[in-house]
């Protein structure tokens, strides 16, 4: 009687690679929201708000599983207010240069009065992707260097999640770049100060999950 040969054993799929969830808030408050345009001018501190709206953040952020590295911007303001949430995650605060500000170049520490009243302001915006700062940077190299600092940190921490406090440009040309929206229309998203938006990474492109958000649970967090 012949032996029957044993069936070849069904090889296991293995699971598509986690998501990498990116956690973008922007600093607190300061003395000269909504009315300077400080960029990357150094000494400029949190307000009393600011570092109010920074302990909320970081209770927020706390009730998330596991925070696997939190990142923020060389300026003042961004460091102040990773410092509580890196504290409230059990991480420390990890310097990336590719956070900071957009370099505003001469218009650095300028009053917003004033820029709105020059014919350079309805470029920036309306068709952001045209213009430079004097001196300074461009919308389309701020956002890629923006995107190409998070997709750095996404490769560094696959399948994980990590908070990056920035700025609210390059936040908001994050944002647009992962909803595949052109750089001419990022003006069109709001980011509050200390607000959080969320967008998870993975091989098949990234998903939005959260903008703007500035209250509510952040928990469940997650590609629907």
């Amino acid at each position: 009687m012949a032996l029957k040969k044993p069936a070849p054993k069904k090889s296991a799929k293995s699971a598509p690679p986690a998501a990498t969830l990116v956690l973008l808030v922007r600093h607190g408050q300061t003395p000269t929201t909504g009315k300077l345009l400080p960029g990357r001018a150094p000494g400029l501190h949190l307000s009393d708000v600011g570092r109010q709206q920074a302990e909320v953040a970081a209770e927020r952020l706390s009730v998330l599983r596991k925070v696997d590295a939190v990142y923020a911007s060389p300026l003042e303001r961004a460091r102040e207010t990773a410092a509580p949430i890196a504290r409230a995650t059990g991480q420390r605060v990890i310097i990336d240069k590719g956070l900071l500000e957009c370099d505003f170049g001469d218009w650095t520490g300028a009053e917003l009065s004033k820029l709105m009243k020059l014919p350079e302001w309805t470029t920036v915006q309306r068709s952001p992707s045209t213009f430079r700062f004097p001196s300074g940077e461009s919308f389309t190299e701020m956002q890629t260097r923006m995107v190409s600092a998070i997709d750095r940190l996404c490769a560094k921490h696959r399948g994980g999640t990590i908070v990056c406090v920035s700025h609210a440009d390059p936040i908001k040309a994050a944002v647009a770049h992962a909803m595949g929206t052109h750089i001419d229309l990022f003006q069109r998203i709001v980011i509050g100060t200390c607000s959080v938006s969320a967008i998870a990474y993975s091989p098949g492109g990234p998903i939005v999950l959260t903008v703007n958000s500035t209250g509510g649970s952040l928990a469940e967090l997650r590609p629907s």
